[in-house]
């Protein structure tokens, strides 16, 4: 029996990881106003290596419509700029010194859009991986079943049990991607 509910906790705990990481893709995505979470996913080619920029720099938000990167090696200034210049944001960087301000541009109807599909596209693909971890942790029951360390009944009451917590993990994506989708849309 305990064993029944370590496998749902992992299971639970599994998911989680699905979703935490769908919350990091959709703070990387652009929307009205400025975050320091829209330079996160940026790598920045220094020292030989592929670094993040939080690695080189802070960022921190000036106002609603501007970023500043203040970077901690001056030799490493113009690496960060060009990245950010090349992460497809549509920003424009400039430096002072150490200090790197981008101008977040209004966002064009067109944009708003082609980011919505951008949500959409990692909401998928959390939908997959959430997929992916129940068709794992059914097997898994499956194997128990079959090995005769549980019976039917309970590989059918588990089977539902999975089925409720994926639909629910489901549901939460939906419902993330749904609060973006207005977030990025509302002008």
């Amino acid at each position: 029996m305990t064993e029944n509910i370590e496998l749902l906790n992992d299971l639970k705990k599994r998911m989680d990881g699905a979703i935490n990481s769908f919350n990091h893709n959709l703070k990387g995505l652009r929307t009205g106003r400025a975050s320091a979470n829209l330079l996160d996913h940026i790598v920045v080619e220094a020292y030989g290596d592929r670094l993040p920029i939080a690695q080189l720099a802070t960022v921190t938000v000036s106002d609603a419509r501007m970023l500043t990167v203040q970077v901690w090696d001056k030799t490493a200034v113009k690496s960060v700029e060009k990245a950010i210049a090349n992460a497809d944001l549509g920003l424009n960087p400039s430096s002072e010194g150490q200090l790197i301000r981008i101008p977040l541009p209004p966002l064009s109807e067109d944009r708003r859009k082609e980011l919505v599909k951008v949500s959409y596209k990692y909401a998928e693909e959390s939908k997959v991986s959430i997929r992916n971890v129940r068709r794992d942790v059914m097997d898994e029951v499956k194997k128990l079943e079959k090995d005769k360390q549980i019976n039917e009944d309970t590989m059918h009451s588990l089977s539902d049990q999975i089925q409720k917590i994926t639909d629910e993990y489901i549901k939460k994506i939906d419902e993330l991607v749904k609060h973006k989708e207005q977030e990025i849309l509302t002008v």
